[in-house]
């Protein structure tokens, strides 16, 4: 429960003026009692209504019960007991009750209004926020689906995670393998290569071969 600070003090600056009014031997005045009456308990109720800042049910019974019946009532069996030169006048506290209800009503009316207001406001920016969630995480789920990173991916960093620079990597091995197979086939090559003895043989009997041909003419 809040107090509000303007209403409080113009309340109380009200109530002073017209306890000074009501209570003293003030008797001329230029309007007619009975709409003085109506006019100052309508004002006070007014300002007294919007002092607190609370629900509006426990607003409008407490106006009532202070402004209505104390104040509206109150008043005038005060007035009736103080000697001051004036009666007690039961249309007087008709007036008074008048006047408070009829400030009582508008601000009811009003104070509902602001109410539901608010919360077509609230519900207002409730649904919006809302719609506007839904739509991010529309956006962030297609992003996301878009986003995905590949099983690989995540393999590899799994791996990295794992990864210990003390043991064999088996990369190093593979290219070790790979290393020996083709040292193992270059060796093979090379053994292949004919040598300078076969190459004598070759010699050898080709000049077997022509001696011979020879022998043959000179016998024709």
């Amino acid at each position: 429960m809040r107090i509000r600070i303007p209403f409080a003090v113009s309340f109380v600056f009200l109530l002073l003026v017209l306890a000074y009014l009501g209570l003293s031997s003030v008797q001329n005045t230029l309007i007619n009692d009975k709409v003085l009456h109506y006019i100052c308990f309508f004002v006070l109720t007014l300002c007294f209504y919007w002092v607190l800042d609370t629900s509006r049910r426990r607003t409008l019974n407490f106006t009532l019960t202070v402004c209505t019946f104390i104040l509206g009532i109150g008043s005038e069996i005060l007035q009736g007991i103080i000697n001051n030169g004036r009666t007690f006048d039961p249309f007087d506290i008709l007036c008074n009750i008048l006047g408070s209800l009829s400030a009582l009503g508008l601000c009811a009316w009003y104070h509902k209004r602001m109410l539901e207001r608010k919360r077509l406001a609230r519900h207002y920016h409730m649904v919006a926020g809302s719609d506007e969630g839904e739509a991010t995480d529309l956006e962030l789920g297609e992003q996301s689906s878009s986003q995905n990173p590949l099983p690989a991916t995540s393999t590899m960093e799994a791996e990295l995670d794992n990864w210990d620079e003390h043991a064999e990597d088996a990369w190093e091995e593979e290219g070790g393998d790979e290393h020996a197979e083709a040292t193992t086939t270059e060796e093979s090559v090379g053994n292949k290569t004919p040598d300078s003895g076969s190459f004598g043989d070759v010699g050898s009997g080709a000049g077997a071969d022509e001696a011979t041909e020879t022998g043959n003419k000179r016998l024709y």
